[in-house]
């Protein structure tokens, strides 16, 4: 019954730098981690932002809606709330507040409890030429790869 579902953000990797990762659980009604356990689930322009009370909830985070649920259906980009500990919250809210860093979820996956997490990055915005030199570093190491491959055959 337990397939694995790995469901990434592609861009968050090409559009910022990662400089410190974090799991985190999160907290979702039934038909949504139905849904998500079918992978139905899009992270692409999804961020993280504290509330005011000092809780993390991720914004923009896209659940589709379950194919056989009724009328007590999640809507698919509500705000959800991540789980940690008080003291990463404390140290991701100070390095949000002074440093202008933002909190971005990289990928979302069920662990082998069946509990849905979320892996979250403390990242920095990339600059244009930064974007293209990782264009450029990708290029290159897929052509050098080409190289090996017909050398050794």
């Amino acid at each position: 019954m337990q397939q694995n579902i790995n469901i990434k953000n592609k861009r968050a990797r090409f559009d910022y730098e990662i400089l410190d990762t974090y799991t985190a659980g999160i907290v979702l009604g039934g038909t949504e981690i139905k849904s998500i356990r079918l992978g139905k689930a899009n992270l692409s322009q999804s961020f993280c932002e504290f509330n005011d009370k000092g809780e993390l909830f991720v914004v923009n985070m896209q659940v589709d809606e379950y194919s056989h649920g009724s009328y007590y259906n999640h809507k698919p980009k509500a705000e959800r709330k991540l789980l940690l500990n008080k003291r990463e919250l404390k140290k991701l809210r100070k390095e949000v507040t002074t440093s202008g860093l933002t909190i971005i979820p990289l990928n979302l996956f069920i662990n082998d409890r069946g509990l849905a997490k979320v892996n979250i990055g403390l990242a920095k915005g990339k600059k244009l030429y930064d974007k293209r030199d990782t264009i450029k570093d990708r290029d290159t190491k897929r052509n050098l790869d080409r190289v090996k491959k017909s050398f050794n055959n």
